[in-house]
């Protein structure tokens, strides 16, 4: 199983569902690296002036937010920090709607969530409640200091927890300004008839072997070719380079008990901590332009 990116719980009234979360996806492409044509050395990011054109250093660099064209307010990083939201290690669950609802719009990315700690009973309770009742759960969870709207879904044996775009960040249809033409068309029986024809023709099973990057097939087979053929550039990089922490650190780990009962909410169910340190694994930097996104 990959590997964990964050652990929790599940939270919704009194009941705490301990789970891990792991990613749904991966990101895969072709990684083209910057070289200089003239030399083969490695082409990176340079901080720089736009107006003077000169390199600028870390120190003088500030973070504004435009107010007005032109105008900017500066804010500090200790500033910046207290907005972030406190990170609680729960998914709080603070309703259940038909998926329908959800706009497909405003859906994201997904996540495989996993019981965690002895919380298969209950994980089992909320996924079949889920499908029993027709309903998902939207909930709040921060990542990585962030705050994301969620929807908790059932999928099969197990639970997918949706990361969803916030309304204010989805456009709505009227942007596109469709004419009449579109939205009161006039279509014939015969129309519909011959395209509804047209579908059941071409209608296939979902085949997941068959869908490929034709692109990346080709680059990588390019790549192939003209590696055997000896057409290697060698890139030198620096000789200090510089090591750095890697990205893969273990969020905070919070051990929640479960609570199905008798329990006032007043008085919640205390949780127990346990810190997870995992020392940071450490890897040469390398001296080029990265285009994948990490996720």
């Amino acid at each position: 199983m990959p590997r964990a990116i964050w652990k929790g719980a599940i939270s919704f009234g009194l009941v705490h569902i301990p789970v891990a979360l792991v990613s749904a996806t991966s990101s895969k492409g072709v990684d083209f690296d910057w070289l200089d044509k003239r030399s083969m050395d490695p082409v990176g990011y340079k901080r720089i002036n736009k107006v003077t054109g000169k390199d600028m250093t870390k120190e003088n660099i500030v973070k504004g937010v435009q107010y007005e064209k032109g105008r900017y307010v500066v804010l500090s990083e200790d500033e910046i920090r207290s907005a972030h939201p406190k990170s609680t290690q729960t998914i709080e669950i603070f309703g259940f709607v038909d998926s329908e609802q959800i706009p497909l719009q405003n859906i994201d990315t997904p996540y495989f969530l996993t019981p965690d700690k002895r919380g298969e009973k209950v994980y089992a309770l909320l996924r079949e409640t889920l499908v029993d009742t027709k309903k998902v759960a939207l909930a709040n969870v921060v990542l990585h200091t962030r705050q994301h709207l969620a929807a908790v879904m059932p999928l099969d044996s197990a639970m997918v927890l949706v990361i969803l775009r916030w309304p204010a960040e989805v456009r709505g249809l009227d942007t596109l300004e469709l004419t009449e033409a579109v939205t009161e068309a006039t279509l014939s029986k015969s129309e519909r008839d011959m395209a509804k024809r047209l579908v059941k023709d071409m209608s296939v099973d979902w085949q997941p072997d068959e869908y490929r990057d034709t692109f990346e097939e080709k680059i990588m087979q390019l790549v192939e070719t003209k590696a055997r053929e000896g057409k290697i550039e060698d890139v030198e990089t620096d000789a200090g380079e510089t090591e750095r922490k890697s990205a893969n650190v273990i969020d905070l780990t919070e051990l929640l008990k479960r609570s199905l009962g008798g329990k006032s909410a007043a008085t919640p169910a205390k949780s127990s901590e346990k810190k997870t340190a995992a020392a940071p694994a450490k890897r040469r930097a390398p001296a080029r332009k990265k285009t994948t996104k990490v996720s």
